[in-house]
Protein backbone atom coordinates (compact mmCIF):
# COMPACT_ATOMS: atom_id res chain seq x y z
CA UNK A 1 0.00 0.00 0.00
CA UNK A 2 3.05 2.24 0.90
CA UNK A 3 4.40 2.11 -2.52
CA UNK A 4 1.55 2.67 -4.43
CA UNK A 5 0.68 6.02 -2.69
CA UNK A 6 4.45 6.52 -2.77
CA UNK A 7 4.42 6.17 -6.98
CA UNK A 8 2.11 9.02 -7.28
CA UNK A 9 3.52 11.20 -5.04
CA UNK A 10 7.09 10.96 -6.26
CA UNK A 11 5.75 11.49 -9.94
CA UNK A 12 3.98 14.74 -8.96
CA UNK A 13 7.14 15.83 -7.44
CA UNK A 14 8.89 15.30 -9.97
CA UNK A 15 6.59 16.86 -12.25
CA UNK A 16 6.90 20.11 -10.02
CA UNK A 17 10.58 20.15 -10.32
CA UNK A 18 10.33 20.40 -13.79
CA UNK A 19 7.81 22.97 -14.04
CA UNK A 20 9.81 25.14 -11.47
CA UNK A 21 12.73 24.60 -13.78
CA UNK A 22 11.36 25.06 -17.23
CA UNK A 23 9.71 28.53 -15.69
CA UNK A 24 13.17 29.89 -14.52
CA UNK A 25 14.85 29.15 -18.03
CA UNK A 26 14.07 32.15 -19.67
CA UNK A 27 15.91 34.62 -16.55
CA UNK A 28 18.76 32.12 -17.36
CA UNK A 29 18.69 32.60 -20.76
CA UNK A 30 17.90 36.23 -20.62
CA UNK A 31 19.35 37.72 -17.16
CA UNK A 32 17.84 40.49 -15.38
CA UNK A 33 18.43 43.73 -17.38
CA UNK A 34 20.84 46.27 -15.21
CA UNK A 35 20.21 49.82 -14.87
CA UNK A 36 21.41 51.41 -17.58
CA UNK A 37 22.93 55.49 -17.97
CA UNK A 38 22.72 57.67 -15.81
CA UNK A 39 19.98 58.14 -14.22
CA UNK A 40 18.90 54.12 -15.16
CA UNK A 41 16.36 55.17 -17.63
CA UNK A 42 13.85 56.14 -14.57
CA UNK A 43 12.15 59.64 -14.08
CA UNK A 44 13.68 61.53 -10.96
CA UNK A 45 14.82 64.95 -9.58
CA UNK A 46 12.85 67.71 -9.23
CA UNK A 47 11.57 70.81 -11.33
CA UNK A 48 11.16 73.60 -8.48
CA UNK A 49 7.64 74.96 -8.55
CA UNK A 50 6.23 73.16 -11.40
CA UNK A 51 7.29 70.00 -10.25
CA UNK A 52 4.43 68.62 -10.44
CA UNK A 53 3.26 69.67 -13.85
CA UNK A 54 4.02 68.25 -16.99
CA UNK A 55 6.04 70.26 -18.74
CA UNK A 56 5.01 71.12 -22.44
CA UNK A 57 5.26 69.00 -25.44
CA UNK A 58 8.13 69.56 -27.77
CA UNK A 59 8.69 68.26 -31.62
CA UNK A 60 11.50 66.37 -30.13
CA UNK A 61 9.28 64.61 -27.12
CA UNK A 62 5.93 65.10 -29.16
CA UNK A 63 4.20 62.68 -26.70
CA UNK A 64 5.03 64.54 -23.05
CA UNK A 65 7.09 63.32 -20.24
CA UNK A 66 6.34 60.84 -17.29
CA UNK A 67 5.96 61.73 -13.48
CA UNK A 68 8.41 61.81 -11.51
CA UNK A 69 9.20 58.12 -10.19
CA UNK A 70 11.70 59.43 -7.33
CA UNK A 71 11.29 63.46 -6.22
CA UNK A 72 12.35 65.24 -2.41
CA UNK A 73 10.10 67.95 -3.35
CA UNK A 74 6.84 67.82 -1.34
CA UNK A 75 3.31 68.46 -3.16
CA UNK A 76 2.38 71.52 -1.51
CA UNK A 77 -0.95 71.41 -2.71
CA UNK A 78 -3.71 69.47 -4.80
CA UNK A 79 -2.88 70.40 -8.72
CA UNK A 80 -4.60 68.96 -11.83
CA UNK A 81 -3.51 65.43 -13.23
CA UNK A 82 -0.37 65.11 -14.38
CA UNK A 83 -0.27 66.09 -18.38
CA UNK A 84 -3.61 67.99 -18.20
CA UNK A 85 -1.84 71.53 -18.47
CA UNK A 86 -0.68 70.27 -21.81
CA UNK A 87 -3.86 69.60 -22.99
CA UNK A 88 -4.40 71.75 -25.98
CA UNK A 89 -7.64 73.89 -26.03
CA UNK A 90 -10.18 74.50 -28.74
CA UNK A 91 -12.12 77.02 -30.20
CA UNK A 92 -11.07 80.71 -29.27
CA UNK A 93 -8.89 79.44 -26.72
CA UNK A 94 -6.77 77.96 -28.75
CA UNK A 95 -6.33 81.47 -31.25
CA UNK A 96 -5.16 83.01 -28.04
CA UNK A 97 -2.80 80.06 -26.87
CA UNK A 98 -1.13 79.99 -30.04
CA UNK A 99 -0.63 83.87 -29.75
CA UNK A 100 -3.48 84.65 -31.85
CA UNK A 101 -5.93 86.76 -29.60
CA UNK A 102 -9.67 87.40 -31.40
CA UNK A 103 -9.86 91.11 -32.56
CA UNK A 104 -12.81 92.64 -30.91
CA UNK A 105 -13.46 94.72 -33.85
CA UNK A 106 -13.09 91.98 -36.57
CA UNK A 107 -15.07 89.73 -34.13
CA UNK A 108 -18.23 92.63 -34.67
CA UNK A 109 -17.17 93.01 -38.27
CA UNK A 110 -17.70 89.50 -39.31
CA UNK A 111 -20.79 88.63 -36.75
CA UNK A 112 -22.59 91.63 -38.38
CA UNK A 113 -22.01 90.45 -41.75
CA UNK A 114 -22.75 86.70 -41.16
CA UNK A 115 -25.84 88.15 -39.01
CA UNK A 116 -26.86 90.18 -41.66
CA UNK A 117 -27.14 87.40 -44.36
CA UNK A 118 -28.56 85.10 -42.63
CA UNK A 119 -31.48 87.64 -42.21
CA UNK A 120 -31.47 88.49 -45.62
CA UNK A 121 -31.58 84.70 -46.56
CA UNK A 122 -34.52 83.93 -43.67
CA UNK A 123 -36.42 86.83 -45.64
CA UNK A 124 -36.05 85.57 -49.47
CA UNK A 125 -33.65 87.94 -50.51
CA UNK A 126 -30.60 86.08 -50.62
CA UNK A 127 -27.53 87.25 -48.81
CA UNK A 128 -27.57 90.97 -49.66
CA UNK A 129 -30.78 91.46 -51.12
CA UNK A 130 -30.42 88.96 -54.85
CA UNK A 131 -32.95 86.92 -55.73
CA UNK A 132 -32.77 82.91 -55.65
CA UNK A 133 -32.81 82.17 -59.25
CA UNK A 134 -29.50 81.29 -61.33
CA UNK A 135 -28.21 84.21 -61.16
CA UNK A 136 -28.97 84.87 -58.17
CA UNK A 137 -27.33 81.57 -56.77
CA UNK A 138 -23.93 82.65 -58.99
CA UNK A 139 -24.42 86.19 -57.20
CA UNK A 140 -24.55 84.72 -53.99
CA UNK A 141 -21.30 82.26 -54.88
CA UNK A 142 -19.71 85.89 -55.94
CA UNK A 143 -20.65 87.93 -52.69
CA UNK A 144 -19.45 85.09 -50.43
CA UNK A 145 -16.19 85.28 -51.87
CA UNK A 146 -15.69 88.92 -51.72
CA UNK A 147 -16.34 88.52 -47.81
CA UNK A 148 -14.10 86.04 -47.35
CA UNK A 149 -11.34 87.53 -48.89
CA UNK A 150 -12.00 90.39 -47.24
CA UNK A 151 -12.43 89.23 -43.56
CA UNK A 152 -9.04 87.30 -44.32
CA UNK A 153 -7.35 90.44 -45.45
CA UNK A 154 -8.53 92.34 -42.03
CA UNK A 155 -7.46 89.46 -39.89
CA UNK A 156 -3.89 89.70 -41.37
CA UNK A 157 -4.11 93.85 -41.27
CA UNK A 158 -4.83 94.00 -37.79
CA UNK A 159 -3.38 90.80 -36.20
CA UNK A 160 -0.17 91.91 -37.87
CA UNK A 161 0.54 88.38 -39.26
CA UNK A 162 1.68 89.34 -42.48
CA UNK A 163 0.61 86.11 -44.55
CA UNK A 164 2.77 83.82 -42.11
CA UNK A 165 1.25 82.03 -39.06
CA UNK A 166 4.09 79.24 -38.80
CA UNK A 167 6.02 79.72 -35.59
CA UNK A 168 8.97 76.91 -34.44
CA UNK A 169 10.32 76.50 -31.23
CA UNK A 170 14.62 77.06 -30.89
CA UNK A 171 15.75 73.69 -31.58
CA UNK A 172 19.01 72.69 -29.64
CA UNK A 173 20.75 71.40 -32.50
CA UNK A 174 20.38 74.85 -34.55
CA UNK A 175 21.27 77.42 -31.85
CA UNK A 176 24.77 77.10 -32.61
CA UNK A 177 25.49 81.35 -33.05
CA UNK A 178 25.70 84.02 -30.53
CA UNK A 179 22.45 85.33 -30.57
CA UNK A 180 19.69 84.65 -27.77
CA UNK A 181 16.23 81.83 -28.56
CA UNK A 182 13.26 83.46 -27.21
CA UNK A 183 11.49 80.70 -25.37
CA UNK A 184 7.68 79.13 -26.72
CA UNK A 185 5.29 80.78 -25.39
CA UNK A 186 3.96 79.09 -21.64
CA UNK A 187 1.73 80.56 -19.08
CA UNK A 188 3.79 81.75 -15.97
CA UNK A 189 2.74 80.61 -12.68
CA UNK A 190 2.55 82.35 -9.48
CA UNK A 191 5.99 84.07 -8.10
CA UNK A 192 7.57 83.07 -11.73
CA UNK A 193 8.68 84.73 -15.15
CA UNK A 194 10.29 83.67 -18.41
CA UNK A 195 13.56 83.10 -18.76
CA UNK A 196 15.07 84.38 -22.39
CA UNK A 197 18.38 81.68 -22.86
CA UNK A 198 21.56 82.02 -25.02
CA UNK A 199 23.68 79.76 -27.81
CA UNK A 200 26.07 79.44 -24.53
CA UNK A 201 23.30 77.88 -22.38
CA UNK A 202 22.11 75.21 -25.56
CA UNK A 203 25.74 74.66 -25.68
CA UNK A 204 26.03 74.14 -21.99
CA UNK A 205 23.55 71.66 -21.87
CA UNK A 206 24.78 69.73 -24.78
CA UNK A 207 28.45 69.50 -22.95
CA UNK A 208 26.43 68.68 -19.88
CA UNK A 209 24.68 65.55 -21.41
CA UNK A 210 28.32 64.33 -22.31
CA UNK A 211 30.20 64.86 -19.21
CA UNK A 212 27.40 63.52 -16.85
CA UNK A 213 27.13 60.38 -18.64
CA UNK A 214 31.45 60.15 -18.78
CA UNK A 215 31.20 60.38 -15.39
CA UNK A 216 28.80 58.06 -14.74
CA UNK A 217 30.55 55.53 -16.75
CA UNK A 218 33.41 56.70 -14.40
CA UNK A 219 31.42 56.03 -11.09
CA UNK A 220 32.99 59.39 -10.35
CA UNK A 221 31.17 61.02 -7.99
CA UNK A 222 33.52 63.84 -7.18
CA UNK A 223 33.07 65.18 -10.90
CA UNK A 224 29.23 64.83 -10.62
CA UNK A 225 28.77 66.56 -7.39
CA UNK A 226 30.21 69.67 -9.66
CA UNK A 227 27.60 68.92 -12.38
CA UNK A 228 24.47 67.79 -10.61
CA UNK A 229 22.29 69.32 -7.46
CA UNK A 230 22.67 67.32 -4.37
CA UNK A 231 19.28 65.27 -4.88
CA UNK A 232 20.65 64.40 -8.12
CA UNK A 233 23.59 62.87 -7.24
CA UNK A 234 22.42 61.38 -4.14
CA UNK A 235 20.26 59.29 -6.64
CA UNK A 236 23.36 58.21 -8.67
CA UNK A 237 24.85 57.26 -5.66
CA UNK A 238 22.18 54.84 -4.86
CA UNK A 239 22.06 53.37 -8.57
CA UNK A 240 26.00 53.12 -8.48
CA UNK A 241 25.72 51.28 -5.26
CA UNK A 242 23.15 48.98 -6.28
CA UNK A 243 24.83 47.92 -9.17
CA UNK A 244 27.99 47.05 -7.72
CA UNK A 245 25.93 44.99 -4.97
CA UNK A 246 24.84 42.53 -8.31
CA UNK A 247 28.91 42.37 -9.35
CA UNK A 248 27.91 44.86 -12.42
CA UNK A 249 28.88 47.78 -13.73
CA UNK A 250 26.97 50.12 -16.77
CA UNK A 251 29.58 51.41 -19.51
CA UNK A 252 28.51 54.29 -21.33
CA UNK A 253 30.71 55.52 -24.10
CA UNK A 254 31.01 57.33 -27.57
CA UNK A 255 27.68 59.31 -26.15
CA UNK A 256 26.25 61.69 -29.18
CA UNK A 257 23.70 64.38 -29.24
CA UNK A 258 21.44 64.18 -31.89
CA UNK A 259 18.93 67.10 -31.58
CA UNK A 260 16.34 68.67 -29.13
CA UNK A 261 14.73 71.78 -28.21
CA UNK A 262 13.60 74.14 -25.29
CA UNK A 263 10.71 73.02 -23.16
CA UNK A 264 10.39 75.87 -21.14
CA UNK A 265 12.39 78.03 -19.13
CA UNK A 266 11.45 80.29 -16.10
CA UNK A 267 13.08 82.44 -12.82
CA UNK A 268 11.83 81.46 -9.38
CA UNK A 269 13.04 82.31 -6.05
CA UNK A 270 16.50 83.93 -7.38
CA UNK A 271 16.67 80.68 -9.54
CA UNK A 272 16.88 80.01 -13.17
CA UNK A 273 15.23 76.94 -14.57
CA UNK A 274 15.60 75.31 -17.88
CA UNK A 275 13.86 71.98 -18.77
CA UNK A 276 15.07 70.57 -23.01
CA UNK A 277 14.07 67.82 -24.73
CA UNK A 278 17.38 65.65 -25.85
CA UNK A 279 17.88 63.19 -28.10
CA UNK A 280 20.99 61.50 -27.87
CA UNK A 281 22.92 57.82 -29.05
CA UNK A 282 25.16 56.28 -26.90
CA UNK A 283 26.86 52.89 -26.74
CA UNK A 284 25.70 51.54 -23.62
CA UNK A 285 26.05 48.23 -21.60
CA UNK A 286 26.46 46.49 -18.39
CA UNK A 287 29.03 44.27 -17.40
CA UNK A 288 30.21 42.01 -14.77
CA UNK A 289 33.37 41.83 -12.42
CA UNK A 290 35.02 39.96 -14.83
CA UNK A 291 34.36 42.43 -17.85
CA UNK A 292 31.87 40.26 -19.84
CA UNK A 293 28.47 42.23 -21.27
CA UNK A 294 25.40 40.60 -19.38
CA UNK A 295 23.23 43.57 -20.97
CA UNK A 296 23.25 46.04 -24.15
CA UNK A 297 26.20 46.37 -26.59
CA UNK A 298 29.54 47.26 -26.92
CA UNK A 299 28.78 47.68 -30.60
CA UNK A 300 24.98 48.61 -31.58
CA UNK A 301 24.00 52.25 -30.63
CA UNK A 302 21.15 53.32 -28.61
CA UNK A 303 18.93 55.91 -29.37
CA UNK A 304 17.40 57.47 -26.02
CA UNK A 305 15.23 60.69 -25.72
CA UNK A 306 14.71 62.51 -22.90
CA UNK A 307 13.80 65.80 -20.68
CA UNK A 308 16.69 66.99 -18.69
CA UNK A 309 15.88 70.07 -16.24
CA UNK A 310 19.10 72.58 -15.32
CA UNK A 311 19.21 74.78 -12.87
CA UNK A 312 21.89 78.03 -11.65
CA UNK A 313 21.27 80.94 -9.75
CA UNK A 314 19.79 84.17 -11.20
CA UNK A 315 23.04 86.01 -10.68
CA UNK A 316 25.18 83.33 -12.97
CA UNK A 317 26.97 80.73 -12.41
CA UNK A 318 27.27 76.64 -14.08
CA UNK A 319 23.82 75.12 -14.98
CA UNK A 320 23.46 71.61 -12.46
CA UNK A 321 21.25 68.90 -13.60
CA UNK A 322 18.29 69.12 -11.40
CA UNK A 323 15.99 66.36 -12.98
CA UNK A 324 15.84 63.53 -15.59
CA UNK A 325 12.29 62.17 -17.13
CA UNK A 326 11.16 59.84 -19.56
CA UNK A 327 9.14 60.14 -22.16
CA UNK A 328 5.45 58.94 -22.16
CA UNK A 329 6.17 56.98 -25.20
Amino acid sequence: MKQTHSRPMLRKRIILSLSAALAALPLLVHPVAADARAGGGMSMGSRGSRTYSAPPRTATAPYGATPFQQTMTPRSSPSAPYGAATRMPYGAGAAAMMGRPRHPFLTGFAGGLLGAGLFGMVFGHGMFGSGMGGSGILGLLIQLLLVFFVVRWLIRRFSGQGGSTSSGLPGLSSLTGGGAAAPPQQPVGAGTQQLVLTAADYQAFQQALINIQTAWSQQNLGALQHMATPEMVNYFSRQLTALASRGARNVVSDVRFENGDLTESWQEGGMDFATVAMRYSLIDMTTDTMGHVIDGSSTERQTVTELWTFERSSRGGMWLLSAIQQTAR
